[in-house]
């Protein structure tokens, strides 16, 4: 059987030159703690702080990198045991379904999913050869029977990964009992919460009116009228802050913003809390809402991310099975300066907002998102994100930001996913990545290795932690 390939120069450039001083600068900062300021983890592991069932709960169910892959092999969800959104049979047999993910895992070859699921085969579990049909079985019982044991229950696997601190997210009408359950406890420092409001501010979800009616509920705010609402979604902003929040998410199609008065606002909000409102009213709704929240962020001090690009659901007949996030959303072109120019005309000055700008569109990288955080002290540029969470997507946004935009007006990199067992190999992956590209810059005598190594840091931790308000 083939050997895992995961050797120590990985990822590094070929000249040796280059190589020595990457390798010089990734010495001194591989082992600084994780810091985790944006993903999708479930908050209940580190809660309740029971073991992983088994190795396919692991590594398959809760991935729709992994799934997807597969799903275009035309391998259906079904056999892989996603769960139905409309209450039909999924298959439930761990081992059937392990057996799947090893049978086609050469399908992952050269995939920054590749690289993540050996490194933690790997590292985690001291598995040696690739996972392939021959070994699945072994490698269930293996990483099962070792999921079982204490020292792989949530927190300890924090403790063994250096993750200092790790947000999940939940939306806006989540009674966070999970972190509820940590507050005032040490943990409540390690595992934190991500307000994201897009349950009761997408107007083009199927159930927005009843959200928002579950919203007054919640709070006890007259969510019929505007002022209500806007008054509800604070309270909810104020009880996540509670629950340690130092951050919003807003994963809407586009970057548009508007500022209306407040008679269309109201107009508007009229026509979407009737259930009768269009796609382009839909739209502007939105992007009148990221004004309102940007202005809100201003009032409580919350940053601001803001992830578009991403057509949801695209495969209307999965959605209509399984439901969102199961690996059918699709990157679109993405125009940023005019569609932020109207949140940005009221609140772009103010030395209160921060706002992180994600995008699936690489092409705005140089033309839009660089010279934009270059000038609006409140912009900064998150990392290279979802199908660019990859070596080559790391290099190409370092090429095409950091002449423009410089290193200081990124936040460093985040992992941004369900899969809690990939966390250390991504930021592995990043910590690299951002190696070999300062180690360029050395070799090319346009900085010290001094000041690279500073860099490295920053760009490891520092950031970070400064970017998401982490103390």
């Amino acid at each position: 059987m083939e050997s895992i390939l995961l050797h120590e120069d990985r990822l590094f450039p070929a000249d040796e030159a280059t190589r020595n001083v990457a390798k010089a600068l990734y010495k001194e900062i591989r082992d600084l703690p994780i810091i985790s300021p944006h993903g999708h983890t479930d908050p209940r592991w580190f809660a309740q702080n029971n073991n992983f069932t088994n190795a396919t709960e692991l590594f398959i169910t809760p991935d729709h990198y992994v799934f997807r892959m597969l799903y275009s092999q035309g391998i259906k969800l079904t056999d892989i045991g996603v769960p139905r959104w409309d209450g039909g049979e999924t298959e439930k047999d761990p081992r059937k379904i392990w057996k799947l993910l090893a049978d086609n895992y050469h399908l992952f070859a050269a995939t920054p999913s590749r690289l993540w699921l050996d490194t933690v085969f790997h590292d985690v579990f001291g598995l040696r050869e690739m996972l392939c049909s021959d070994n699945a079985t072994h490698y269930y019982d293996h990483i099962t029977a070792q999921l079982q044991g204490d020292d792989f229950k949530p927190r300890a696997l924090m403790d063994r990964f250096n993750i200092e601190v790790i947000a999940t997210t939940e939306g806006a009408l989540d009674t966070l009992p999970h972190h509820a359950a940590i507050k005032d406890t040490p943990w409540a420092k390690r595992v934190i919460t991500t307000f994201r409001p897009d349950d009761v501010v997408d107007a083009s979800r199927e159930d927005i009116v009843s959200n928002i009616e579950k919203l007054s509920e919640l709070t006890g705010e007259d969510t019929a009228t505007w002022q209500g609402y806007l008054n509800a979604i604070r309270a909810r902003r104020a009880v996540f802050r509670e629950h340690g929040a130092t951050a919003t998410d807003h994963g809407h199609p586009t970057a548009n913003t508007a500022d209306l008065s407040e008679a269309e606002c109201i107009a508007l909000f009229d026509k979407v809390r009737s259930g009768n409102s269009n796609a382009e009213e839909q739209e502007l709704f939105r992007a009148q809402m990221l004004t309102e929240l940007a202005g809100m962020s201003v009032e409580d001090g919350m940053v601001m991310q803001i992830h578009p690009g991403a057509f949801r659901n695209h495969n209307s007949q999965l959605f209509a099975q399984f439901g969102r996030d199961k690996g059918h959303d699709i990157p679109m072109q993405t125009d940023f300066v005019k569609a932020l120019r109207p949140l940005l005309g009221k609140y772009g000055n103010e030395p209160n907002l921060d706002i992180i700008l994600f995008t699936l569109d690489e092409t705005t990288y140089s033309r839009e998102l660089a010279p934009l955080a270059g000038h609006y002290p409140c912009l900064k540029l998150g990392p290279s994100w979802w199908f660019h969470d990859s070596p080559e997507g790391m290099l190409r946004f370092r090429h095409q930001v950091t002449e423009t935009a410089g290193f200081f007006n990124t936040v460093g990199f985040n992992d941004d996913t369900r899969a809690f067992l990939s966390i250390p190999a991504r930021h592995d992956v990043a910590r690299r990545i951002d190696c070999r590209f300062l180690a360029q810059l050395v070799v090319e005598h346009r900085i010290s290795e001094t000041e690279a190594a500073s860099i490295a840091r920053k760009l490891t931790y520092d950031f970070a932690k400064q970017a998401y308000k982490l103390g």
